[in-house]
């Protein structure tokens, strides 16, 4: 095992959290990370994992902090106004995103981007911006949240993909299914996507759509190793699917 961050050593506001969260997940799921080193000691990273399930923030959360770094995510304003869930969101670092016009979002991502650099810190963004559509739980058509931030100040863009939640709580489950204990749920870090030619464009739509495709499809072929299985060809897209798009704020 690789030496840990420091963001994981020194003690913090995570310690206590981690002391009650770590033993009940890891009751609940036995957590395989592949390819850990993938996640960089130190510095900022944004991590995009694939979303699937109202419980696998969870799963993400405890894996990013047994590879040894903090797990900060990009999280609704409206809950950093909720009592002491606030205060443990701010002193833990979590990054706020409300819903803004496109010039006021285009600010708050390079103000969000500078944060996460000065400090050497990683974000986790979903970049699907919700639970997948997919019927059959692939990665579906990308938002453009996690590629506007790395794009902004050149941070590294990692891909993550993680099955075997739905097994703990399915997609759109009211409960979690318990029995029996310690389900095993595999987690896989990618390289980190290259959109080294995309630099600096993060205003660019165009920039912005190759980057996120890029994104997407490593995040597919993560996937495909951990479901020895292939993906449909076509992503699913829920405006053409006649899908309507609620739940998860676009981060």
């Amino acid at each position: 095992m690789r030496n840990r961050s420091p963001e994981t050593t020194r003690p913090s506001i995570f310690w206590p959290v981690a002391v009650i969260v770590l033993p009940l997940v890891s009751l609940i799921a036995k957590i395989r990370v592949r390819n850990p080193e993938k996640l960089p000691r130190d510095g900022a990273y944004v991590l995009a994992p694939n979303h699937y399930s109202e419980f696998d923030p969870l799963i993400v959360a405890v894996a990013v902090w047994r590879i040894g770094r903090a797990p900060r995510f990009m999280a609704k304003e409206s809950l950093f106004r909720v009592p002491v869930l606030g205060w443990i969101l701010r002193r833990t670092g979590m990054i706020p995103v409300a819903r803004a016009s496109s010039a006021t979002a285009a600010k708050q991502t390079m103000r969000q981007s500078k944060e996460i650099v000065e400090h050497g810190r990683g974000v986790i963004v979903y970049p699907e911006g919700t639970l997948t559509r997919d019927p059959d739980l692939w990665p579906m058509r990308g938002k453009s949240g996690a590629v506007r931030l790395a794009l902004t100040d050149g941070i590294p863009l990692i891909p993550m993909a993680q099955w075997g939640t739905q097994e703990i709580m399915g997609r759109y489950q009211k409960g979690l299914s318990l029995w029996p204990l310690r389900k095993p749920v595999d987690v896989i870090v990618g390289d980190p996507v290259d959109v080294s030619d995309l630099q600096g464009r993060g205003g660019d739509q165009a920039a912005l759509n190759e980057a996120t495709t890029r994104l997407m499809n490593a995040i597919t072929v993560l996937l495909e190793e951990l479901r020895d299985e292939k993906a449909p060809a076509e992503r699913w897209n829920p405006s053409t699917h006649g899908q309507k798009e609620t739940g998860r704020l676009d981060s």
